[in-house]
């Protein structure tokens, strides 16, 4: 979760790794530093700082001449944010420098093992083993060993998920980069005459739109005269390069005063682009070229494990209402973090589908390899192409939504809902969902991106005015049934990520079974109470917390004058049909969790203790 970037070429380093650093701030930013040096072993240049990049640049000299170095965001796991946990970690002699995002698990043992050798530490994380443990090794050989060797034989003696960028005073012109469930990429310069090393594309792209991707037990030796690719076994590899299809004005905010509010406007288009040359209207079908490969096998799927974590745990239940009601297969979802330590009892014929933003979340990484070691289809939803998820599935269907850098998830969230109907659609038609129903699937999912700007365009400025007067509040209720039972869960999920309000979701249904009793005039509710199946049983729940004295805030469809009866505040949306309501209902909501956390001064972009691609467990 930490954000790493890495420099060695022809240019002056220091600008580009803040630069760099600037861009991956949102996936970590309680501390920050960077290490520098010139390509004939000059004094190094040695920064850290607890707090945000911009306390770190304060401190830095631009305009050290130097052509190498690294460069770290932290996101704290082993110790508190502070100065001496900061990256880069160095050794005992200050010549091997490191900067790392993930964990290290064995690390308790091997810095006993080293404490007993002599070596000195100096901070409480996880990463200065590694430092240490590749000087022991250089050391303790006869003869000594190269830089190179002494990192490789350091890890394959670790444990656990790494992204590396590694230098060495001694061999400054040198940069190597290694990585194990945990992301990393490499840009490609000029000429290969200059490489950088990221922890994903955000940084890369002033410079570069040629990456190449390191798979796990994967190391490169980088160089201003070309670079090396291997396993840790040392077998060379040859690497494919990739072209980044996202440009950098779409990682930049345009015009808006934050990251989140933009990709809250991105919503539309994010269901557009997810939709886009996949549905086949005259004949009621979708195509979703990324699972052809799989088509046969699918025919005979009769269950579908879903796994995620977080906002995209939340789109997963939705898809399983969508999977049981329109593709006919049975379907069952468990957060990735419990599944993976889970042993359920599969029955024949399952899949495993993974939904994953960043394809980089560790407990759906590892949920989904323990699950493959059962010779079961693996599937996936991911925005980011080449990513450790795309990479691991059978098959799977890309979002195309382009970067998502507010750390709270908005557009990918309804680009998920939106892949999942397609994949309903297209399993349900080689199964019993008639042309006809699947065509107004279709038909109206066609509507929805016009129906989402009308609601930015007409109810913006209404919900920034209902979170003027509830910004104070400590405490909400979130309730919804059915489709929009999961919509509960994520808008009380972004009010506590962006305001740090306390917010809980629940099913209406389960709403006198307990948390009632914390209704008062001080505990507001949030109704998500369209028009549908449920609708009655909703009015009742509402009822209920009238009743008690508690204000409501409800999500209704136009035209509803029942529902005004009951509700202090209402925010309206277009009609749809009840399968597609979550990709309308949730837009009110990310944009009330927005404006809250703007009201009362929180940083929307990087929410407290959180990052954005969580690569550790």
């Amino acid at each position: 979760m930490c954000g790493i970037i890495g420099y060695i070429g022809n240019k002056k380093a220091v600008p580009i790794i803040i630069d760099g650093l600037k861009r991956l701030e949102y996936r970590g930013y309680d501390s920050a530093g960077i290490v520098a040096f010139g390509l004939k072993g000059e004094k190094p240049l040695i920064i850290k700082q607890k707090g945000r990049v911009a306390d770190l640049e304060k401190s830095v000299d631009l305009d050290f001449d130097g052509a190498i170095g690294c460069g770290h965001s932290r996101w704290s796991t082993h110790g508190e944010p502070n100065h001496k946990n900061s990256h880069p970690h160095w050794d005992c002699d200050k010549k091997i420098f490191v900067v790392h995002n993930g964990i290290i698990e064995n690390y308790k043992i091997l810095k006993d093992m080293l404490v007993k050798k002599g070596h000195i530490f100096n901070s409480e994380t996880d990463t200065e083993v590694m430092p240490h443990l590749i000087e022991d090794i250089i050391k303790s050989k006869k003869g000594g060993i190269t830089f190179e060797e002494g990192t490789r034989l350091a890890l394959k003696i670790i444990k656990g998920s790494y992204a590396f960028a590694i230098l060495n005073i001694d061999e400054p012109q040198k940069l190597i980069a290694a990585r194990n469930s945990s992301p990393l990429i490499i840009g490609v310069g000029k000429a290969q005459s200059e490489f950088f090393i990221a922890s994903d594309a955000s940084p890369l792209l002033t410079h570069t739109r040629e990456v190449i991707y390191l798979n796990d037990g994967e190391y490169g030796v980088f160089t201003r005269d070309g670079y090396r690719i291997a396993d840790l076994e040392r077998n060379p590899l040859i690497k494919e390069k990739h072209i980044i299809d996202w440009t950098l004005e779409e990682a930049s905010k345009q015009g808006h005063p934050h990251f989140m509010l933009k990709e809250i406007f991105e919503e539309p288009e994010a269901v557009l682009n997810s939709i886009r040359g996949r549905i086949i209207a005259e004949e009621g079908k979708t195509k979703l070229g990324g699972l052809e490969s799989v088509s046969e096998n699918l025919k005979k799927i009769d269950n579908i494990l879903i796994t995620a974590c977080g906002t995209a745990y939340y789109a997963g239940l939705v898809g399983r209402y969508l999977l049981e009601e329109y593709a006919g297969v049975s379907a069952e979802i468990d957060c990735a973090s419990e599944l993976r330590y889970r042993k359920p009892v599969l029955k024949p014929n399952t899949a495993i589908l993974t939904i994953s933003q960043s394809g980089e979340t560790a407990d759906t990484l590892a949920a989904l390899k323990e699950f493959k070691k059962q010779n079961i289809l693996s599937l996936g939803i991911t925005n980011v192409v080449a990513s450790s998820i795309a990479r691991e599935v059978s098959a799977g269907v890309y979002n195309h939504v382009g970067p998502e850098i507010g750390v709270a998830s908005t557009k990918a969230f309804v680009s998920q809902l939106a892949v999942l109907v397609l994949l309903a659609l297209f399993l349900g038609r080689e199964r019993n969902l008639t042309k006809s129903s699947a065509e107004k699937i279709c038909e109206e999912l066609r509507l929805i991106p016009s129906k989402m700007k009308k609601i930015l365009r007409f109810q913006n400025e209404h919900i920034k005015n209902i979170a003027e007067r509830y910004h104070k509040y400590e405490h909400f209720l979130y309730l919804g049934r059915k489709y929009n039972y999961p919509i509960a869960l994520e808008g009380a999920l972004k009010l506590k990520e962006i305001s740090y309000i306390h917010a809980e979701g629940y099913g209406a249904g389960e709403m006198k079974h307990g948390p009632i009793a914390l209704i008062d005039k001080n505990f507001p509710s949030v109704f998500i109470a369209p028009q549908n199946s449920v609708y009655e049983k909703i009015i009742n729940n509402m009822e209920e917390i009238k009743a008690r004295k508690g204000k409501i805030i409800a999500v209704a469809t136009e035209g509803d004058k029942q529902i005004a009866r009951l509700a202090n505040d209402v925010i309206y949306i277009p009609k749809t049909i009840e399968p597609l309501e979550p990709l309308l209902t949730v837009l009110p909501l990310h944009l009330f969790a927005y404006y809250m956390g703007v009201l009362r001064k929180c940083d929307v972009d990087k929410p407290r203790n959180l990052a954005k691609s969580v690569t550790v467990e």
